[in-house]
């Protein structure tokens, strides 16, 4: 019995720096940020989620975790869900002459500095693209899905398409 206490004694002295640094690094993974518009603040990061408080732009935030689109925020009006669009991080503003801002724009990494996609949900972080790694079998799954024009032409015939030609909408056209 006197064994498992000094065990238990050892292993708690052993352990505590380790608990130290996890704690550290769990408070140091927390961000500012700021409204960048007007949003709600969700229970959950759905957009039909209940609305548990609003953020005005320029709101000031603490960025607690991110899911897919959304972050998870502490603030003043509120803690919960609000969209990522709506929040700048805070330092992640740079200054760039005419010709860096050209080809910032052009590589997908203006503003933060991070890889952002173009369908208007910020991309994938430094630590997520480090973590990236090549999968052989996800790649042939997804080349799997392509089909050829003629298999795509068959398709739409056998769902009884037809192919229709627009005319590009007018400038100011709603």
């Amino acid at each position: 019995m006197k064994n498992i206490g000094i065990g238990l004694l050892l292993l708690g002295l052993f352990a505590a720096p380790a608990i130290a640094a996890k704690a550290k690094v769990v408070a140091a993974s927390t961000e500012s940020g700021s409204a960048l518009k007007a949003d709600e603040i969700k229970v959950e990061p759905f957009r039909d989620a209940k609305t548990v408080g609003s953020l005005a732009s320029g709101d000031k935030v603490e960025i607690l975790s991110k899911d897919g689109g959304w972050l998870n925020v502490k603030s003043t009006k509120g803690n919960g869900w609000v969209r990522m669009l709506s929040i700048r991080k805070a330092g992640s503003v740079k200054t760039m002459d005419n010709a860096g801002g050209l080809l910032a724009l052009a590589s997908g990494r203006a503003g933060t500095g991070k890889v952002v996609a173009t369908t208007g949900i910020r991309g994938l972080s430094e630590e997520e693209l480090k973590a990236a790694q090549f999968n052989a079998e996800q790649l042939t799954l997804a080349e799997s899905y392509s089909v050829s024009s003629a298999q795509a032409q068959q398709f739409a015939a056998q769902g009884k398409l037809k192919a229709r030609t627009m005319d590009y909408l007018q400038e100011g056209a709603k």
